[in-house]
C-alpha cells in the first residue's frame, strides 16, 4: 500500500454516530441495510422501465435515469461500510481507501445538485414554453446536459480530494460521521488548514448556491405560469406534482446549507450527532423516496407497471403524453 509522505496514519476510523450507545448498534445496521436495499431495487426499477419500455425514452426520463443512477451509486458508495462497522465492528478504512470514498461521496452529491437543476430546466420549459418544448428539449439535448452534468460534478470533488491528499494526519484517526467526507478530515489534520477549509467550503456553497438559485428561479415561474392557467383542475395537477418534487428539493438543499455553513460560522454550533443526522436526511432520503414518487406521479410509468403486471391490459394504449408533468 503506497503511504503518504505527509501522514503517519495509514487507517482510519469510522465512528459513525458517536453518542449511539452499543446496544443500538445492530439495529442502525438493519436500518441502513434496509435504506441500501430498497434505494437500490426502487432505482434499477426506474433503470430497467427505461430500458425496456420505448415510450419513456423521452427528454424527462433520460433525466430521471440520470438521478437514479446518480442514487444508487451514492448509497453504494456511503452504506456498506457503515453497515459493516455497526454489524460486524469492522471500522477501519485505509487512508487512500478514505480518500477515494470522500471524493465520490462528493462527487454523487455535486452531481444530484446538477441533475436537480437540470429537471428545473425540464419542468421550465415544459410549463412555460409548451408549444416549443419539443424543439428546445430533444432527446439529444438532454443527453449532452446530462453528460455535462456527469463531468463537471467532478471538478469540486477532486480539487478538494487532492488537497486532503497532502494535508497531514499525525493525531487522531477517528472520523465522527458515518463515512469520510471533507468536513471530518479537516477535523483530523494536525496542521493549520485554514485556507484548505475556506476553499472547500467556498466550493461546496457554490455547488449548491448556483443550482438552487436557478431552481427557485424556475419555479417561481412555474407558480406565476400555472396561477395564469384557465383549467383549475390542470392547475391543481401540475401544482401537486411541483409540490411533492419542491418538497424533496428543500430536504435535499436545506441541511446542505445549514452543515455547510456550521464550519465558518461561530454563530451556528451542533452537535456531531445532529450534523451527522442531518447529513443522513439530505442524502438519503431523496434516493429512498423518489422512485416512488415518480412512479405514482407519472402516468406512463403507471400504465407500463400496470401492463407488466397484467393489471391494466386496458391501458395498454394509452395517449401519449409530452412530458410527466402534463399527465
Amino acid at each position: 500500500m503506497l503511504q503518504s509522505n505527509y501522514t503517519r496514519v495509514s487507517v482510519f476510523v469510522i465512528v459513525g454516530f458517536p453518542g449511539l450507545h452499543p446496544s443500538f448498534y445492530q439495529l442502525v445496521a438493519w436500518f441502513f441495510f434496509f435504506i441500501y436495499v430498497i434505494t437500490v431495487v426502487g432505482n434499477i426499477l426506474l433503470v430497467v422501465l427505461f430500458a425496456l419500455e420505448r415510450s419513456l425514452q423521452k427528454p424527462m426520463y433520460i433525466i430521471m435515469l440520470s438521478l437514479a443512477l446518480s442514487d444508487i451509486g451514492f448509497c453504494t458508495v456511503a452504506l456498506p461500510k457503515v453497515i459493516a462497522r455497526y454489524w460486524w465492528d469492522d471500522a477501519g478504512i485505509s487512508f487512500f481507501l478514505c480518500l477515494i470514498q470522500k471524493q465520490f461521496i462528493h462527487y454523487f452529491g455535486a452531481l444530484t445538485s446538477l441533475i436537480m437543476m437540470t429537471m428545473a430546466m425540464d419542468k421550465y420549459l415544459a410549463i412555460c414554453y409548451p408549444l416549443r418544448y419539443n424543439e428546445l428539449m430533444t432527446n439529444r439535448t438532454m443527453s449532452l446536459l446530462t453528460a455535462l452534468s456527469w463531468v463537471l460534478a467532478m471538478i469540486s470533488p477532486a480539487i478538494t480530494t487532492i488537497q486532503s491528499s497532502q494535508m497531514p494526519f499525525c493525531g487522531s484517526n477517528r472520523i465522527n460521521h458515518c463515512y469520510c467526507d471533507t468536513t471530518s478530515l479537516n477535523q483530523l489534520s494536525c496542521a493549520d488548514i485554514s485556507s484548505q477549509s475556506t476553499v472547500s467550503v467556498s466550493l461546496s456553497m457554490f455547488v449548491l448556491f448556483l443550482p438552487f438559485s436557478f431552481i427557485v428561479f424556475s419555479y417561481v415561474n412555474i407558480i406565476v405560469s400555472v396561477m395564469r392557467m384557465a383549467n383549475a383542475q390542470g392547475r391543481m395537477k401540475t401544482f401537486s406534482t411541483c409540490a411533492t418534487q419542491g418538497c424533496i428539493i428543500l430536504i435535499y438543499y436545506i441541511p446542505r446549507f445549514v452543515v455547510n455553513a456550521t464550519p465558518i460560522n461561530p454563530n451556528l454550533t451542533m452537535t456531531p450527532d445532529l450534523r451527522i443526522g442531518l447529513t443522513l436526511l439530505h442524502s438519503l432520503l431523496p434516493p429512498l423516496v423518489n422512485p416512488f414518487i415518480y412512479c405514482i406521479r407519472t402516468k406512463e410509468i403507471r400504465a407500463f407497471l400496470a401492463k407488466w403486471t397484467n393489471r391494466g391490459q386496458s391501458n395498454a394504449h394509452h395517449k401519449p403524453c409530452i412530458h410527466p408533468i402534463a399527465c
